[in-house]
């Protein structure tokens, strides 16, 4: 009897990755549908396109899909493929927003070449989005689930969650794992724990005057904005591993005048040594102190998005094994980069991230996805699954 169920748990095995092996052009083609919409964060019809297209995938495999609307950003995205027995679900997680605004597509499109798909959002991460897809879909085509696997896909994480990090903290409290699929790393490793980040926007009052006229009774908003901007960047510490960057800055009105008004919006990097609140009233005190006289600071808005916590070796070692009977090796690697991990692995849950195909330069032009990894990393995540305990 237990070589009749050994045998049969080997022959589910070898239909699910065989069916994936199966699927690469596939794959393929639901990655050009989905980068070809633009989904930047807060382009609610677009999010909505995206996970409309994906939605109609999983549905014609018979699987049950959900939308939960987030007004103003577009859907969460639930989908359910039930095991032989209830319990606490597996995750796989993603996002279907982007940083590009609309009309990035119509300027470059999805293509490929030498075997590396391009185009806004094809690593960061439509690739995960689909790889995932196709893996729920091999369960509910082959069986093979001890218990529930769950699909939960986001639409706010590129500006830090800011109305979602509690419906995924919720989701993913008391689950088995979560495995979140944003991109591979170059190198091909998975990613174990990540910085936390924080965007901090904040404007600057000054004094208008004629700037040739009548200079000395004007107040630069320009220049304190300017001063701050140094000070804000010495908090850069290395040694601790926090980075500080002002990325986008606006002010003044007209040459000729001194800047009544001036905004920026800089952005923190930390680890989980670091305690945020502290790091944020670095920030406040330099935001607010008057370093250009008759000038005022403060902070119009913050958000940040949490480290993740070191995956257990077990969920590692659980993922390891699988990619080690595929044919390749992977490790895992810390990174800078903030991501919804942070947010599932400060409830508890057991969290991997960086398991979806291999890509490289998210966030520009030249974000790419490595094609050939599509398959093998899906099969990997799907052994992960299928071995968990």
């Amino acid at each position: 009897m237990q070589d009749t169920l050994e045998n049969q748990g080997l022959a589910v095995r070898q239909r699910i990755l065989d069916w994936l092996a199966g699927q690469s052009q596939a794959m393929q083609d639901l990655l050009q549908k989905v980068v070809n919409i633009d989904s930047g964060s807060r382009d609610e019809p677009g999010v909505t396109a995206v996970a409309i297209a994906l939605r109609e995938r999983l549905e014609a495999a018979g699987v049950a899909v959900q939308f939960e609307p987030v007004p103003g950003y577009g859907v969460l995205l639930h989908a359910n493929v039930p095991g032989a027995s209830d319990g606490p679900p597996i995750v796989l997680m993603g996002h279907m927003d982007t940083v590009f605004p609309v009309g990035t597509v119509a300027r470059r499109p999805f293509r490929v070449e030498d075997g590396r798909a391009y185009g806004p959002g094809v690593a960061d991460m439509k690739s995960g989005l689909v790889m995932n897809v196709f893996v729920a879909e091999a369960f509910a085509r082959c069986g093979g689930l001890k218990g529930p696997l769950q699909l939960f896909f986001s639409c706010d994480e590129e500006i830090g969650s800011p109305v979602t990090r509690e419906r995924i903290m919720a989701q993913a409290r008391g689950v088995k794992a979560v495995l979140n699929a944003e991109p591979g790393r170059v190198s091909g490793n998975l990613v174990t724990s990540r910085k936390g980040s924080m965007v901090v926007e904040f404007e600057v009052e000054g004094v208008a005057a004629h700037a040739g006229i009548n200079h000395a009774a004007g107040a630069s908003a320009i220049e304190a904005l300017a001063r701050k901007i140094l000070a804000l960047h010495a908090l850069t510490d290395p040694a601790t591993g926090t980075t500080v960057n002002v990325g986008v800055v606006h002010g003044g009105i007209v040459p000729n005048m001194v800047a009544p008004h001036a905004t920026a919006e800089v952005d923190l990097r930390f680890t989980s040594d670091t305690d945020p609140e502290a790091l944020l009233q670095k920030v406040r005190a330099i935001v607010e102190e008057e370093s250009v006289p008759r000038t005022h600071g403060r902070i119009s808005e913050s958000r940040r998005t949490l480290p993740m916590k070191p995956t257990p070796d077990a969920l590692l070692a659980l993922y390891q094994r699988g990619a080690l009977s595929l044919g390749f090796e992977v490790q895992g690697e810390f990174t800078g980069g903030a991501a919804d991990s942070g947010l599932t692995a400060s409830v508890g849950a057991p969290t991997l991230c960086g398991t979806g195909p291999v890509g490289g330069h998210p966030h520009t032009e030249r974000e790419y996805c490595e094609l050939s990894t599509f398959v093998p990393r899906a099969q990997a995540v799907a052994l992960a699954v299928l071995d968990h305990p």
